[in-house]
């Protein structure tokens, strides 16, 4: 397992994972996973800058469509037009513009909360109403309440598939039938899809414009390199579209709308196509650290709410029971010296929960749940 790196190396980084907090603390929030780059990565990115190839990018002179598109059907099935792929800086940067793109000043866009978090902050900053529909027991879409809000006039959903924090791929019935939805009300189904790279054994992600000939018409899928294979700093990420209305809205969004990092799509490009086996190596790990969070929090947190994620790093923690108030993060990163995404940060619903970042070695994740019982136990 050599994209497992020692925490003696993972605190020379700089990164914000590792500099926000006390070096005592053990971060373990942020979604930026412990791995070693992979190698191709490293040499794409080595040889830019051997050759002082720092300057702003230009995709069509990568091969970063045909290689996502080769990515794309080796590991979903998925066939997507290499050179109608459109970059921009991130999947949030993305998702704002085409908010701003597809829809009119005020028009309504829902989010479903307990969700990631900054698409709280990119509604309203593209100028749209925030219309929050909670997910049903925390964990699936309330699909009658997101059609009722459709009918009330919203003309978008954000959609986190996976799911971030819970872990939840959404089934394919229920994407058929918000693609459905999206069709009967004139709306569009934004999917953030960036985590679709890290699904484990058991599950399966269906991309979003897949799943019916609506879905097609009227979905707008985002993904990235950047959460599978640690990638976040080089800002580049792609909108992909079917032929027909959806593509075309796409084609609106402006020339710095499609702005992404240099060093990025180079990234990306070796990444899709040469990173399947460190990728593989990489979801071996996870999927091994899902199972072993759950037997230490079985263990030494009983009462620990817990389901395994169904893909990608993030895990989804309800510390209710232990009665440590609307934001347990707080408490267990002062007992604990242990740094955890608040569930309140996502929203109605997280309120008692924490998300813990499992992107790291078994025995960093070991450590992690030592000092959350403590934190937890004072």
């Amino acid at each position: 397992m050599n994209h497992l790196v020692p925490l003696e190396r993972l605190r020379e980084r700089r990164s914000a994972k590792w500099t926000l907090y006390e070096p005592d603390v053990l971060p373990a929030f942020v979604a930026e996973s412990d791995f070693a780059l992979a190698a191709p990565i490293r040499a794409a990115l080595a040889a830019a800058v051997a050759a002082d190839d720092t300057g702003y990018a230009n995709p069509a002179a990568t091969r970063l469509g045909a290689e996502l598109a080769g990515f794309a059907q080796r590991r979903m099935g998925w066939s997507i037009d290499p050179d109608a792929v459109i970059t921009c800086m991130d999947v949030v940067a993305g998702l704002t513009d085409l908010l701003r793109t597809i829809t009119a000043p005020g028009d309504g866009a829902i989010v479903t909360p307990p969700v990631y978090h900054p698409f709280f902050s990119l509604v309203p900053e593209a100028g749209r109403r925030l219309v929050e529909v909670p997910l049903l027991g925390g964990r699936e879409l309330d699909l009658d309440g997101i059609e009722r809000e459709l009918a009330s006039g919203s003309r978008a959903v954000l959609l986190c598939n996976p799911h971030n924090p819970t872990g939840r791929v959404v089934p394919r019935e229920q994407l058929e039938r918000l693609a459905a939805m999206a069709a009967a009300h004139d709306a569009w189904i934004l999917s953030d899809e960036i985590h679709a790279p890290l699904t484990l054994p058991g599950a399966e992600h269906v991309p979003f414009t897949t799943v019916s000939d609506e879905a097609a018409a009227r979905g707008i899928v985002l993904v990235s390199a950047s959460k599978a294979f640690n990638l976040a700093g080089l800002g580049c990420a792609q909108i992909i579209t079917a032929p027909g209305p959806a593509r075309e809205a796409a084609e609106g969004l402006s020339f710095f709308a499609r702005h992404c990092g240099h060093l990025g799509a180079i990234a990306a490009e070796a990444a899709y196509a040469a990173g399947d086996q460190w990728l593989d190596d990489v979801i071996a790990t996870v999927d091994g650290n899902r199972h072993l969070l759950g037997e230490l929090l079985a263990e030494r947190l009983p009462d620990a709410g817990y389901v395994e994620p169904e893909a990608g790093y993030l895990t989804w923690i309800d510390l209710g029971a232990y009665d440590l108030g609307p934001d347990p993060a707080a408490v267990i990163l002062e007992r604990g010296r242990l740094a955890l995404s608040p569930g309140t940060q996502f929203g109605r619903g997280g309120e008692g929960y924490v998300r813990y970042n499992a992107g790291t070695s078994p025995e960093l994740l070991t450590e992690a749940v030592e000092r959350l019982a403590r934190g937890v136990r004072g």
